[in-house]
């Protein structure tokens, strides 16, 4: 994704880590790690994603590229396996885990009112409450467009091993027939 100038690219990428820096080495959210998002990709890489490219174009069109860089490292901070089953929570995960992201980022980090919009809407329309500050639509967006990628790549290097083994089994076959 190419947002700003390449030379520039080393610069932002430092700014980015200084920005995140006291969340990322936090212990609650390297708990992130534990779990899966999209396919391969876990839940803490998925949010680095997601703050990256939101950092990245809130930068370019002068927004407020720190809270949607901080906001898009704990969006989806709620720490379980959403696809299985949990007694505890009432609803579907798509619906409910704004809040709990919300409510566990809370606790760790004082949020201001932007990156609680950010955090408690991502998943619009579906929290049907219209996000209140472009840096919320900017995450929104981001972070369907990381799912997708996410998804795709996992989607890619599935169909690619599954070619590999039917290669190597017609390989093997002919060796096996003109052995």
């Amino acid at each position: 994704m190419l947002l700003l100038e390449e030379e520039n690219e080393e610069s932002f990428q430092e700014e980015f880590d200084l920005i995140i820096k006291d969340l990322v080495s936090n212990e609650t959210v390297q708990e992130m790690k534990n779990y899966r998002q999209h396919y391969d990709t876990s839940c803490f890489e998925h949010c680095k994603n997601v703050a990256y490219y939101s950092y990245l174009i809130c930068k370019k069109y002068h927004l407020d590229y720190i809270s949607a860089a901080r906001a898009g490292m704990l969006h989806d901070l709620f720490l379980y396996d959403w696809r299985k089953r949990q007694d505890d929570r009432k609803g579907l995960h798509a619906f409910t885990h704004p809040k709990s992201a919300f409510e566990n980022a809370s606790k760790i980090f004082d949020l201001n009112e932007k990156e609680t919009d950010i955090i408690l809407k991502h998943m619009w329309p579906v929290t049907i409450k219209f996000p209140k500050y472009a840096e919320s639509y900017v995450i929104t967006f981001v972070d369907k467009y990381c799912a997708l990628q996410e998804s795709i790549k996992a989607y890619k290097s599935k169909n690619s091993l599954q070619k590999l083994y039917r290669y190597a089994y017609v390989f093997l076959s002919m060796f096996i027939i003109l052995r």
